[in-house]
């Protein structure tokens, strides 16, 4: 990907540990609160993605994409669904594993799959419908990114279900 790399965090989980159970669709189903450094200077609106890089079937499967977010170093805990988000000043979340909203991760019982979070700074909005997918999104924004960042966490479904963080 081109662009300035950037850095993202989160308060809820660190690069490579344990997503916890809340922030999966086996608890409260609700998004991480998402940190963000080094934003590039000519950013207009940002983007974000969550994939289950680990699906045997669907190589980087899409639980999540939201775009036109207005430029801010942290994204609240728990965006709530729908097609457009107030609360981020009208920023579009699309269709995904998560239609209009975030789901969070749900591997089959006793596996371990990965899933990454990626912000895209992009230095335009995107002029596209909510009923867009990861990959119409992409492609309209591949000349409009100017930084990314990704943060990639961990998840296990459980019998016994239990908190992992």
């Amino acid at each position: 990907m081109k662009g300035i790399f950037m850095i993202l965090t989160s308060n809820a989980f660190a690069e490579g540990e344990w997503i916890p159970k809340k922030h999966t669709a086996r608890g409260e189903n609700i998004s991480p609160a998402l940190h963000i450094e080094d934003i590039p200077a000519d950013t207009t609106s940002l983007m974000i993605t969550l994939d289950d890089a680990s699906h045997p079937l669907f190589p980087n499967y899409n639980h999540w994409v939201i775009w036109n977010i207005p430029v801010c170093s942290d994204i609240p805990e728990s965006i709530p669904k729908g097609a457009t988000v107030s609360e981020l000043s009208g920023a579009l979340q699309g269709m995904a594993y998560g239609k209009h909203c975030y789901k969070g991760p749900k591997p089959p019982f006793r596996t371990i799959h990965n899933y990454t979070f990626t912000v895209y700074a992009l230095n335009s909005f995107i002029d596209l419908p909510a009923s867009s997918v990861k990959t119409d999104v992409l492609k309209q924004a591949a000349k409009l990114i100017v930084g990314t960042a990704a943060l990639t966490g961990k998840f296990q479904s459980r019998r016994k279900e239990t908190d992992q963080a």
